[in-house]
């Protein structure tokens, strides 16, 4: 009787247990079907070369935008601390662990995806000349597998020089950026094409590390009426010592992107690196969801361009602020 009874009891015990596993299940699967195909959970690997606000914002729009879509992914977030080695050996383990995507943030990162897979979509952000750095064959058809937003509106290099040459007397621009950097090589090339058929010119200064990056400057007093920082990552990443120079010079500073600005650089003609991050989440969504494949996404510019002036650093910087640049610039302090 006991041994019956003992059996019943298993059943009981068994049926309940069978159920409750049941009801988490059907839990799990009613919200994964919320949060997109059926629940499935996707790895993203997100790759970026090195930490500076700016791309620090375009990851973070990256993933709000992922979350946002209701898609069940989790994040393998990896930096590279500005070394291509690092940024290689990061590809190549989102390779090895089998990510449903890659996100890779600048242009180094993007080479180093594509070097390790061509299976694999990846969706790059602040790349500045995609196919320059050989990684899509045009905007329009990206081709093999890989896509993403540039971080170079095409008119905010020409804006920022014309607003040089209608502005200030100086025709000497200093120009600090990474020759081994291909972003940076093609923004160099664009700025000289822009001052064509204007009394301006560059002056170069490169480096190769960031601990270059003030004495680079340095070598620019006396030579230069203004600077101009491009989005390099390197320079960008030590940002400060270029304002420092320039705050002690009285040399205007322009910079390439909004968040430059903030920290203390003049002025800029630029957009929100939260938003290509964003609009990259975007695609990534549509790729994962299996509604587009890779080569069907066309690499978008950026949406929004203003130009912005930080009034505290154009004092530090004696540059007198004109009331018709108010009219077109928004002033932050």
């Amino acid at each position: 009787m006991k041994k019956k009874n003992w059996k019943i009891g298993a059943s009981v015990m068994l049926a309940s247990f069978i159920a409750l596993a049941g009801c988490g299940s059907n839990e799990s699967s009613s919200e994964g079907s919320k949060e997109g195909s059926e629940g499935k959970k996707y790895t993203v690997g997100i790759t970026q070369i090195v930490e500076h606000p700016s791309l620090d914002s375009a990851t973070d729009g990256f993933k709000a935008a992922l979350k946002d879509s209701g898609l069940n992914v989790e994040f393998d977030e990896q930096n590279a601390q500005n070394d291509p080695n690092n940024s290689l050996t990061i590809a190549n383990n989102f390779v090895g662990d089998g990510v449903d995507l890659i996100f890779a943030n600048s242009t180094p990162s993007a080479q180093s995806a594509l070097n390790a897979t061509a299976d694999i979509p990846i969706v790059f952000t602040s790349v500045t000349d995609p196919i320059g750095a050989s990684l899509v064959k045009s905007f329009e058809e990206p081709g093999a597998n890989i896509t993403g937003t540039t971080d170079t509106h095409p008119d905010a290099i020409p804006n920022t020089v014309k607003f040089i040459s209608d502005n200030f007397d100086g025709k000497k621009v200093g120009m600090i950026y990474n020759s081994g950097e291909q972003n940076s090589i093609a923004q160099v090339d664009l700025v000289k094409k822009a001052m064509e058929g204007t009394d301006l010119s560059v002056v170069e200064a490169a480096v190769s590390t960031t601990a270059e990056v003030k004495q680079a400057t340095e070598s620019l007093i006396g030579k230069v009426d203004s600077i101009y920082i491009i989005t390099d990552n390197t320079v960008v990443s030590a940002l400060e010592s270029v304002i420092g120079v320039a705050e002690e010079q009285d040399i205007p500073l322009f910079v390439g992107e909004l968040d430059s600005v903030a920290k203390g650089g003049f002025a800029a003609y630029g957009f929100d690196y939260y938003d290509i991050g964003y609009e990259a989440g975007e695609m990534a969504v549509e790729i994962l969801k299996g509604e587009k494949n890779v080569e069907e996404v066309p690499v978008q510019y950026p949406q929004n361009l203003k130009l912005q002036i930080n009034a505290k650093a154009a004092e530090n910087m004696g540059i007198e602020i004109k009331e018709e640049w108010k009219q077109d610039a928004e002033i932050i302090e």
